[in-house]
């Protein structure tokens, strides 16, 4: 009668082995998943992900529009005399007074950067119509100036300025 002595390996101790590894590659593969379902998504992401705008290809009194968290953003390389217009206003004649120099940044007056939502009911105003060729909500006909300040119509306040910061002399960062 043969005897298997406890130190040698058997056909019994490999296929124990061989099932907890094949049980731990599971246990992995099944939690891979569901913790990665735990991250927010791609779309979610980029909704409050900071954008930046490249401004050099901008004209000089140009205006374009990007999107930003779902809103439209203006952008307006503005122009000498629309500066001069904009800082040269008496700021009592305004229903929401703040000078324009609130409203840019420092050294960067040439570019205005708004938040393109009316703040009477939300619309979109159109840039360069009105009066003051700044911005005109043809809904309820709300006026603002190249520097996004209220001048008439039922608009309570100024177009909002959105979080940003010049990374360099021709780039912007939003958000």
């Amino acid at each position: 009668m043969a005897t298997i002595s406890s130190t040698e390996h058997t056909r019994r101790d490999f296929l124990y082995i061989a099932t907890g590894a094949m049980g731990a590659v599971g246990a992995v593969a099944a939690l891979v998943p569901l913790i990665a379902q735990m991250n927010p998504d791609a779309s979610t992401i980029a909704a409050g992900a900071p954008i930046e705008v490249d401004l050099t290809p901008i004209a000089e009194g140009q205006v374009i529009k990007v999107f930003w968290r779902g809103k439209p953003i203006f952008i307006n390389h503005r122009t000498k005399k629309q500066i001069e217009e904009a800082v040269n206003v008496n700021l009592a004649s305004l229903p929401d007074p703040q000078p324009d120099s609130a409203r840019v940044k420092p050294k960067h007056a040439n570019f205005q950067v708004l938040i393109g939502i009316c703040t009477h009911l939300g619309c979109i105003p159109i840039a360069h119509q009105g009066p003051y060729n700044g911005y005109f909500c043809p809904c309820h006909g709300s006026v603002y100036d190249t520097s996004g300040r209220i001048r008439s119509g039922p608009a309570p306040t100024n177009l909002a300025l959105p979080p940003y910061e010049f990374v360099s002399d021709t780039r912007i960062r939003i958000g």
